[in-house]
């Protein structure tokens, strides 16, 4: 149990969420007075070289960017047992998957989110980093409305390569691409691919393919989803091909680029939704 204890310059006051990798607990940074999110490696992963790397890996890559769309990372630091744990600012807002739990979104609201997810992946791809885990449960949306990418603890840097056990790649299985859930080479395409079946559940409230065990994301993508016009007659045609273009099988049938689907995107929504 972390809350109440002072861990360097931070005094722990209560847990506030987690899940995946990290712990997250609201702190009191004594240095400067402010209020932080420290996120600690879950204690069952402590023992695990692999995990503890990669979220190293999380501070390195998110702390090299630097992006309103991103969450920003202001620390890494070690508890006295040897528990890792990076320091980060305490948004006043919800996951984008507290928000789908109310129901599918506005139009409107989903195409902004999207674009704003895009804005950011478009700042981490352009530095060589690609996020591998784009899912609800990482995006954040702050009470002034402005997306906040979260958890880069399983991001891949051009030049390092993390990689879990073959038969389990690193990722979140339902927002996998099928090249990912394959566990082949994966490139800034894999991202898109995600935002895409982030923006489907935005749409209908549920996600593209309904599928829950490792591997069944490759099978499902040589499939088709179920047609959004049909599930809300409110989706125009167009928003739903940049949807199948952005969760196409393959990946030279996707989007080029994050800079490419936010413009399509852009492109869908009428001046009075945007």
């Amino acid at each position: 149990m972390l809350a109440g204890r002072t861990i360097g310059h931070y005094q722990v006051v209560e847990r506030v969420g987690g899940g995946g990798m990290g712990v997250i607990y609201k702190a009191l940074d004594t240095r400067l007075g402010r209020t932080v999110a420290l996120k600690f490696l879950t204690p069952r992963l402590d023992a695990d070289a692999s995990a503890a790397e990669r979220f190293r890996q999380e501070a390195r890559a998110a702390g090299a960017l630097e992006h309103p769309n991103i969450c920003t990372i202001f620390d890494i630091g070690e508890t006295e047992d040897g528990r890792l744990f990076l320091a980060m600012p305490l948004y006043d807002g919800e996951t984008l998957e507290q928000r789908i739990k109310r129901g599918p979104l506005a139009i409107g609201d989903a195409t902004d989110i999207t674009v704003q997810m895009l804005r950011g992946l478009a700042k981490a791809h352009a530095r060589g980093i690609i996020h591998r885990d784009i899912k609800p449960a990482n995006v954040f949306v702050t009470t002034d409305g402005v997306v906040k990418l979260l958890d880069f603890g399983i991001a891949k840097l051009a030049d390092v390569s993390l990689t879990g056990p073959a038969s389990r790649p690193l990722g979140t299985v339902a927002y996998m691409s099928p090249e990912q859930a394959h566990g082949t080479p994966v490139d800034h395409r894999t991202d898109l691919w995600s935002a895409g079946a982030v923006l489907y559940e935005m749409l209908t409230g549920r996600r593209p393919y309904p599928r829950g065990v490792p591997g069944a994301t490759a099978e499902a993508g040589a499939s088709v989803p179920a047609s959004l016009v049909g599930q809300r007659p409110d989706v125009t045609p167009a928003l739903e091909q940049v949807v199948t273009k952005a969760l196409a099988r393959y990946p030279a049938d996707r989007f080029s680029s994050a800079d490419a689907f936010a413009q399509a995107l852009r492109g869908t929504t009428a001046p009075h939704q945007r």
